[in-house]
């Protein structure tokens, strides 16, 4: 039966005992003394301690190894009444500053008045021995903190915020939380909190804030913003945003009006006018605009003023390499030694490698320091791997963190600047205008940089489309590489690329030792088909690893032979249940120890294990690949080994994994994989268009397998649909290039 069709029950008790805690989720397995009996609770509360008196509202259930838990979906908490659950309530380290020692002297002094004096007279404290005014003020704090959060916490419950998120919403606000609400109840629309609308509508008409208020319609506004930044938007054209906001108020014209000028003038929004059309933007994401724009100008103005005997080098080079570089190359490697920036684009293919391997050379001949970076893990791996050199991720490179509010920060900044002459970024396709802001706040103002990326992938998952508004503004230093190398030529997965992006029909009829087509008319016909090659045919064949050599690629989520189904059947078919291996299930999906995962959202608060080193840091990213290396059957705390950290994961926040055995086309971005299997029957046209055909067939490093129906693939080629991004960084560009 499902459990929310089940009637709840109640089990009140005192706290014994706190077998496992995850603070950032507020995930907790407790153990519950009630009516002279011991049961284990497991569910969702923040700082609960030893010795509380708990009102756990839920239903039990038989965990196939523990035994018999009650799952609460709620805990109502209230504070130890006597004297004696009190003392073991401040024993347990419930307030800093008050241990054992100390909670024997409070209640021996205050009896069963002890919490109420710390709470509300705390003065009276002076009367022991050991309390200085100094001590009483600090646990006078902590005992407001513990008491404010607790109040919070059961408000929030209230109006139906669950625990995990009220979690979210306390790291943010702490006190102050209560009053935000009241105020404005749309504030929890913000893309740290992702409440939605509709929620945060019904909580407004709760707390009795009227349906015409000034706040619900500029909540609209910021609400419309934030989720178009997940369709790669920085800004949004003035009417459509009124439309949208009328269909998700029924409010009139004028109100919102007049909401959009009152929220430009409290900051909330920010307006920017181009060629007789008013863009709305978010605050953040109009600085990161202008701050790029900035920043990018004036690194063409950043040219070495030294000489370079160019020609010479360059042959120099050659001959040291044995290589002979053509035209585009010399061209890349005299603007990344001379200018301030240089963008260096091009297809598989093309000697984009070759080209910044030469360039690093002659760099580190000069003695210049050079940092090289990629946007995801594996890319970062990529590109340490074709260069020889280290190379990390932005958001490593920037040391990134989390503030105690729980909002992410980059240790390198303008204050703290990365230490480089030259900074390499690959991939930049994958780059957006938020990431590209800090990481251009952290490099120095004379360092310069070589951007490189295939300005025909997919643009980033995030916000703006910052390597195709450089290449298009004409305002920087471009360099594109168009000729495919011999080597590369005898590659039918770089030759058929190129037809693709030109609007050629791939030969589908090639039998080359890369490139198959598989013709497969029926779903699943063409499902089997993937498992069969997954788990058999080609490890069988070439010996790939089936979890990390050999990657499904499809276009969608949905459908028989989208990435849910199909990894559903790629886990039975790779990773079927055993006794020995422990599995959770979350929502529709199980997750077992040796399932393939991925991240699919950018956590900067969770504590990770580096690999290589040891070292305990902060931070798994959108994409990043792993496997899940144990199951604790007890805390249902799942353990996941990435490519270079150890993560732990309660099982409130398994909503950030999905399983890997298939991924989009658009999670596959700035990927490669030894054997790419790509499925290709009908499917929505929005999602079957050459750019993202061309992308998942450059994600395949050795072998490419495309199943599926002859007319998919011509109709994707056919489809030129470039999808609207609206950024004006372009413009920004454009604009202040004309002005000089």
């Amino acid at each position: 039966m499902d459990e929310r069709t089940e009637q709840l029950e109640i089990l009140e008790g005192c706290v014994e005992d706190i077998t496992f805690r995850n603070q950032e989720t507020g995930f907790t397995v407790l153990e519950l003394s009630s009516g002279g009996a011991l049961y284990t609770v497991v569910g969702n509360t923040t700082d609960l301690q030893v010795g509380e008196t708990v009102k756990a509202i839920g239903n039990f259930v038989t965990h196939p190894t523990f035994g018999p838990q009650f799952k609460a979906r709620l805990m109502e908490r209230q504070m130890p009444a006597t004297a004696s659950a009190i003392l073991k309530y401040l024993s347990s380290g419930a307030i800093k500053g008050i241990g054992p020692a100390t909670a024997r002297k409070l209640v021996e002094a205050f009896g069963s008045q002890t919490l109420e004096v710390l709470e509300k007279e705390p003065e009276r404290l002076r009367c022991i021995k050991g309390f200085s005014a100094e001590r009483i003020e600090k646990i006078s704090e902590e005992v407001a903190r513990i008491f404010g959060m607790r109040t919070v916490m059961l408000f929030l419950a209230s109006y139906g915020i669950t625990p995990a998120e009220s979690v979210l919403i306390w790291n943010k606000w702490g006190l102050k939380t209560t009053d935000m609400i009241f105020e404005n109840p749309f504030a929890l629309c913000a893309a740290d909190l992702g409440i939605a609308f509709e929620r945060a509508d019904r909580i407004r008409e709760a707390v009795g804030i009227s349906e015409d208020s000034v706040c619900r319609v500029r909540g609209s506004l910021v609400y419309i913003l934030t989720q178009n930044l997940h369709n790669g938007h920085t800004c949004l054209p003035l009417e459509p945003v009124l439309e949208m906001a009328g269909k998700l108020l029924s409010s009139s014209l004028e109100a919102m009006e007049a909401a959009v000028k009152q929220a430009i003038k409290q900051g909330e929004l920010v307006a920017s006018e181009w060629e007789d059309r008013i863009y709305l933007y978010l605050p953040e994401l109009y600085q990161a605009e202008e701050y790029c724009a900035e920043r990018f100008l004036l690194a063409t103005e950043n040219c070495d003023a030294s000489p370079l005997p160019m020609d010479k080098l360059l042959n120099d080079l050659g001959k040291n390499q044995e290589m002979v570089y053509d035209g585009a190359q010399k061209s890349a490697i005299v603007s990344a030694l001379s200018k301030g920036i240089t963008v260096l684009t091009g297809g598989p293919g093309t000697g984009k490698t070759t080209t910044v391997n030469a360039i690093l050379s002659v760099l580190e001949r000069r003695g210049e320091r050079v940092l090289l970076t990629a946007p995801t893990g594996r890319a970062a791996k990529r590109l340490q791997e074709v260069t020889g050199r280290e190379a990390k991720t932005i958001h490593r490179l920037l040391e990134a963190g989390v503030t105690s509010a729980g909002a992410y920060k980059f240790a390198r900044n303008r204050q703290n600047p990365l230490l480089c002459d030259v900074l390499i970024v690959d991939e930049m396709s994958m780059v957006d205008i938020t990431l590209m802001s800090h990481l251009l706040a952290a490099c120095p103002l004379n360092a310069r940089l070589v951007l490189v990326g295939d300005h025909n992938q997919l643009p980033s998952v995030g916000p703006g489309n910052v390597l195709r508004d450089l290449i298009d503004s004409e305002a920087v230093p471009v360099v594109t590489l168009n000729k495919i190398f011999r080597q590369a030529e005898e590659s039918a997965i770089v030759t058929n690329a190129h037809r693709i992006i030109k609007g050629e029909q791939p030969d589908l009829k090639i039998r080359s030792s890369d490139f198959f087509f598989l013709s497969s008319k029926e779903n699943k016909e063409t499902a089997k088909t993937v498992c069969d090659l997954c788990s058999y045919r080609l490890p069988g064949s070439y010996g790939f690893d089936p979890l990390w050599d050999i990657q499904v690629i499809a276009p969608s989520k949905i459908g028989e032979v989208g990435t849910m189904e199909l990894n559903r059947l790629l886990q039975e078919s790779l990773n079927p249940p055993a006794k020995n291996k422990g599995e959770v299930t979350f929502g529709a999906v199980c997750f077992r120890k040796g399932d393939k995962v991925m991240q699919n959202r950018n956590n900067y608060d969770i504590q990770i294990v580096r690999t290589d080193t040891g070292e305990v840091s902060q931070g798994v990213f959108n994409g990043d690949i792993g496997v899940i290396e144990s199951v604790d059957r007890g805390s249902e705390v799942i353990t996941v080994r990435f490519e270079d950290k150890i993560a732990d994961y309660a099982k409130e926040q398994l909503f950030q994994l999905e399983l890997a055995y298939a991924i989009t086309v658009h999670k596959s971005q700035g990927s490669e994989f030894e054997a790419v299997i790509l499925p290709l029957l009908p499917g929505h046209r929005n999602l079957y268009y050459r750019n993202l055909f061309y992308t998942a067939v450059t994600r395949a490093r050795k072998l490419l397998i495309i199943l599926g129906r002859e007319e998919t693939v011509t109709k994707m080629v056919n489809n030129d649909r470039k999808s609207r991004r609206f950024s004006n960084l372009r413009r920004l560009l454009q604009r202040s290039e004309e002005a000089k």
